[in-house]
Formats: C-alpha cells, sequence, structure tokens
C-alpha cells in the first residue's frame, strides 16, 4: 500500500500515512525521554493491502461521521440515496461519509510535515450526487517532538450551500509499554450526557450520564464496553481535552481538539486492542436530525466559504 513517512530529526518522532486511502495516519511512534511510544493501533491487513480502512490509525470522517439513517436523507427539498455499493455502510446505515476510503492528493510535503487534500467531484467523482455540494477537504499533519497535529481546512467551491459534519477516528493502542494490562488502561472524557441510541442512531433525546459510563473522571477498561455519544463537554481555555492513561507505565496520551468539536464517540472496538475517543462537530445522522429539527450540529458553507479546525495528539508523562 502506498504510504509516506514523516520525521522529527531532532526528537526521534515520526507518522506514517496511506495516501491511497484516505490520507488516513495509522502510525504515530512518540519519542520521550528515550523511549518510543507506539500511539495508534492499525490492522496489518490495512497497512498491507488497505482493508477496512475506517478500521485503522484515524480515519478521517467526512462530509458527515458515523451514521446516516438507512443511507438516506432530504436536504433543500431534495431527496437522496447513498447506494451500498457506493458508500461505507454499517448494517443497514450508511457509515463514515465518502473520503476515508479514497486516494488523496498531496500538495505539499516536507521531512516532518505533509498537507493533502480531497474534492469529492475530482477524487470521488462517482459520488459528487451523492451530496448536495461540491467540497474540498485539505489536512496538513505535522510531527513535532512527542505530538501529532492535524490542521484542517474546509471549503466550499460550489454554487450552492454546502452541508456537512466533520470528525476523526483515531484508535489509541494500549497499553503504552509491554509491562502493563489492557484492562488496567483508563479512559477520560469530559461529558456529562450521552444520546439516546436506537440502533446506533440518536433520536435526539439526551441523558445524564450513569456512574458505569461517566469517564469525567477517567474509567478502567475493563468495565467498559462501548459505542456511544457522549455530549454537554466540557471545555478547557485551550480546547476540548479527552485522554487516554497507562497508569503503570506512567504515560498518557491527551487529544486536544478546538471548541468547535461538540461531541465525543467513544468506542471499544472488539476488533482491536484499543480504544476510540472520536471528536465530532455534529452529532451522528446530524443530517437528518436536522430536518427534524432537532440542534444537531449539523454546519452549512455557503459558496466561496472556508471553516477551519484542528486537533493534537500528544504523549507525556502521567502528572497527579
Amino acid at each position: 500500500m502506498q504510504h509516506l513517512s514523516l520525521n522529527d530529526l531532532d526528537s526521534g518522532s515520526s507518522a506514517r500515512i496511506a495516501t491511497a486511502f484516505g490520507f488516513n495516519c495509522f502510525e504515530f511512534i512518540a519519542a520521550l525521554g528515550g523511549k518510543h511510544i507506539d500511539v495508534l493501533a492499525s490492522n496489518p491487513a490495512f497497512v498491507e493491502q488497505g482493508e477496512k480502512p475506517s478500521r485503522s490509525g484515524i480515519p478521517i470522517l467526512f462530509p458527515f461521521p458515523n451514521r446516516i439513517n438507512r443511507g438516506r436523507f432530504t436536504y433543500d427539498g431534495r431527496g437522496y440515496v447513498l447506494p451500498k455499493d457506493r458508500v461505507s455502510y454499517a448494517g443497514d446505515h450508511a457509515i463514515h461519509g465518502f473520503c476515508h476510503d479514497r486516494p488523496w492528493r498531496i500538495t505539499r510535503q516536507t521531512a516532518s510535515s505533509v498537507t493533502g487534500e480531497f474534492r469529492l467531484s475530482h477524487d470521488a467523482p462517482d459520488r459528487r450526487e451523492l451530496w448536495p455540494a461540491d467540497y474540498l477537504i485539505e489536512v496538513r499533519y505535522e510531527v513535532l517532538g512527542p505530538a501529532l497535529r492535524a490542521d484542517i481546512r474546509i471549503a466550499n467551491p460550489d454554487t450552492v450551500p454546502l452541508p456537512f459534519g466533520l470528525g476523526t477516528h483515531p484508535y489509541f493502542k494500549l497499553p503504552l509499554s509491554g509491562g502493563s494490562r489492557f484492562e488496567d488502561c483508563l479512559v477520560q472524557v469530559p461529558a456529562a450526557s450521552r444520546y439516546e441510541l436506537v440502533e446506533y442512531l440518536p433520536t435526539g433525546r439526551k441523558q445524564p450520564v450513569e456512574d458505569n459510563v461517566d469517564l469525567r473522571d477517567g474509567a478502567a477498561l475493563k468495565d467498559l464496553k462501548l459505542d456511544d455519544v457522549y455530549t454537554d463537554l466540557s471545555y478547557e481555555p485551550h480546547g476540548l481535552v479527552s485522554r487516554v492513561v497507562d497508569p503503570a507505565a506512567g504515560l498518557e496520551v491527551v487529544q486536544t481538539c478546538d471548541r468547535t468539536f461538540r461531541e465525543l464517540v467513544v468506542l471499544t472496538p472488539h476488533w482491536a486492542q484499543a480504544v476510540c475517543i472520536e471528536p465530532y462537530t455534529c452529532v451522528s445522522d446530524a443530517i437528518n436530525l436536522d430536518e427534524e429539527g432537532f440542534e444537531a450540529g449539523l454546519r452549512v458553507l455557503q459558496p466561496g466559504e472556508e471553516f477551519r479546525t484542528w486537533f493534537e495528539l500528544r504523549v507525556g508523562r502521567v502528572t497527579a
């Protein structure tokens, strides 16, 4: 599989990105205190053949994260159907957008950074009529010390409004050292509520988190089995902060995003020794919930407008 490597020569940290499958950063190895910490879980079948691109690394989910109910929606008076033979599905529902499983184009590159872009009409013309407007998404990855940063730009090059939601789907590999146990690692998410789900789809109703799924103070993975949409998030001055912690190793991975991300999906995948903390700018199935009158976070760019955001993964020592 075609991929490229990023290297921070000063620190020894590195990353690898699958340009042919969604510009997926499937490996980030952070150098810290003379050690190299492997942060992201990736299936060898993805690394070698590009199989199941939504199940490894950091899939980029656009123009909708998670599911669209039965692959059908209405926007601006027009109905859309997303065929199963042209987009990804999970069961009966379209899932994870149009760009996580297609090649991206590289526009700039240095030793430690790379920028890729994906335009729907150019890079997936067979999917253009499946969305109300054309779009361009650009992602710049940079490795700097024990951190991986992504800067994201979304533009509307069309003559009509562009509805969208953005998500990322990082698979945090745990434990962070050979002497630790997966079940003892912790996940911490600053969320006070979860959405009620039916067939993994939000009904629009929110519920306070119960004690057994309250992740605000950190919860051990041995007690968790999740595929849930967390919301009513608390933000720190510099953004939205979530983390995974390996107490035995004294290490953590801190994920920071800007305030445009308003939901976090937490998934404990059965196919990987990992946990996913997925920042979304909207709730799952937002384009349908918006049509029903729920405030679901669906964003709209007018022709010529842009939207920018970012996220960062940083490995560090656990502090008291």
